[in-house]
C-alpha cells in the first residue's frame, strides 16, 4: 500500500471511531431541542388526535417540546415519504398507521418508501378496531344474517366505507373476499359524508371507526353490528366481534404506531420505546385513547417491526389479489 493510500484509509478510519462516539454522544444528549412528531394528514382525524396524545405526554417526559406537524396530501404519503427521507437523529418522527404503512405501499404507484427498509420503529402506541355499522331499520341483526341476506340479493346490498385505500374501504374488501358475498362497496371522500348517508338512510350499512359514531350509537340513531376486532372494544363491550357474530377468525384492526428515520441511533430509539409504553400504561392515557375509539397497545422496536411486516402482507397482499392501483 502507498503512502497516500494508507493517509486515506487512516483518515477513513478516523472518521469513522469520530462518528461512532459523535453519535453516541448526541443519544446521549438527546433530546437538547424540540421533536416534531409529523401526522401525514390533516389536523382533526383520528391520527391527528392521536398524535397530540402523545406529544404533550411525550414533551412532560422528555422535557422538551414535542410539536405536532401535519403534512397533509397523496392519502398519508407526502407526510409519510418526508420522515423516510429525514435525519436519521431522533428529532423527526412520525405517528403511522395501518394506511400508511401497511396499505398505501401496494395501493399507490409510487409511495416513495419501503416499511420494512426506510423505517426505525420505535413502537406501537393504539389499535383501532372498525365496526360494521346499520341504519335502525336495517333488518340484519348479526353477521351470519347479513351474509345470509347478501347471498340472497347478490349485487343488490350498498355498503358505505372512507375512500378507496382507508382502512374501512379494506375492511369491505376483506369482510367481502372472506365472507364470499357480492355488495357493491360505495367509497365516500371521508368519514362524515359516509355517516350522514347512514343516518339518512341513502346507504343502509357502512364499515367505519367508532368515534364518529358514538354519539348517534348512544341516540339509537345508529346500530352497531359486530366489531373487526378479536376481542371485543371496551368501548362498546356489547357489541360482538365479527369472530363471535358469523364469520370465525375474522380480523381487521388499524394499528397506530411511532417511526423515526431508518439510521436513528438504537439508544434514542429504546429511549423513546420505554417513555412510550410508560406513557400508554398511564391510566389517563389509557382512557384518552379510548375516548378517540381505540385500544392502548404497545410494543418493543423488533415487535413493532414484526407487525408492520405482518399487516403489509396482509393488506398489500389484498391490494395486489385486488388488482387495485392508485397512481
Amino acid at each position: 500500500m502507498g503512502k497516500i493510500a494508507k493517509v486515506l484509509a487512516a483518515v477513513a478510519c478516523a472518521l469513522a471511531i469520530f462518528a461512532i462516539f459523535a453519535g453516541a454522544a448526541t443519544a446521549a444528549d438527546y433530546p437538547a431541542r424540540a421533536i416534531t412528531l409529523i401526522v401525514p394528514f390533516p389536523p382533526g382525524g383520528g391520527v391527528d388526535a392521536m398524535a397530540r396524545i402523545l406529544a404533550e405526554k411525550l414533551s412532560a417526559a422528555l422535557r422538551q417540546q414535542v410539536v405536532v406537524e401535519n403534512r397533509g396530501g397523496g392519502g398519508g404519503n407526502i407526510g409519510t415519504r418526508a420522515v423516510a427521507r429525514a435525519e436519521p437523529d431522533g428529532y423527526t418522527l412520525m405517528l403511522g398507521h395501518t394506511g400508511t404503512i401497511s396499505i398505501n405501499p401496494a395501493l399507490y404507484a409510487n409511495a416513495g418508501y419501503d416499511p420494512r427498509r426506510d423505517f426505525a420503529p420505535i413502537g406501537l402506541v393504539a389499535a383501532m378496531p372498525v365496526a360494521l355499522l346499520a341504519h335502525p331499520s336495517f333488518p340484519a341483526k348479526s353477521i351470519a344474517e347479513f351474509i345470509a341476506l347478501a347471498r340472497q340479493d347478490p349485487g343488490k346490498l350498498n355498503l358505505g366505507t372512507s375512500a378507496v385505500g382507508t382502512g374501512s374501504y379494506m375492511c369491505a374488501e376483506l369482510f367481502k373476499a372472506l365472507a364470499g358475498i357480492d355488495v357493491a362497496i360505495i367509497p365516500y371522500k371521508g368519514t362524515a359524508p359516509v355517516m350522514n348517508d347512514l343516518l339518512g338512510g341513502h346507504v343502509p350499512i357502512a364499515f367505519g371507526v367508532l368515534a364518529p359514531a358514538l354519539g348517534n350509537l348512544e341516540a339509537g340513531k345508529l346500530r352497531a353490528i359486530a366489531v373487526t376486532s378479536l376481542k371485543r372494544t371496551s368501548l362498546l363491550p356489547d357489541v360482538p366481534t365479527f369472530d363471535e357474530s358469523g364469520l370465525p377468525g375474522f380480523e381487521a384492526v388499524l394499528h397506530y404506531g411511532v417511526l423515526a428515520p431508518a439510521g436513528t441511533p438504537k439508544q434514542i430509539v429504546d429511549l423513546l420505546n420505554a417513555e412510550l409504553r410508560r406513557i400508554v400504561a398511564t391510566d389517563e392515557v389509557k382512557k384518552r385513547i379510548h375516548t378517540e375509539g381505540g385500544d392502548p397497545m404497545t410494543s418493543t422496536p423488533s415487535e413493532y417491526m414484526a407487525d408492520i411486516v405482518r399487516e403489509e402482507a396482509k393488506w398489500g397482499g389484498l391490494v395486489r389479489k385486488l388488482g387495485l392501483k392508485v397512481e
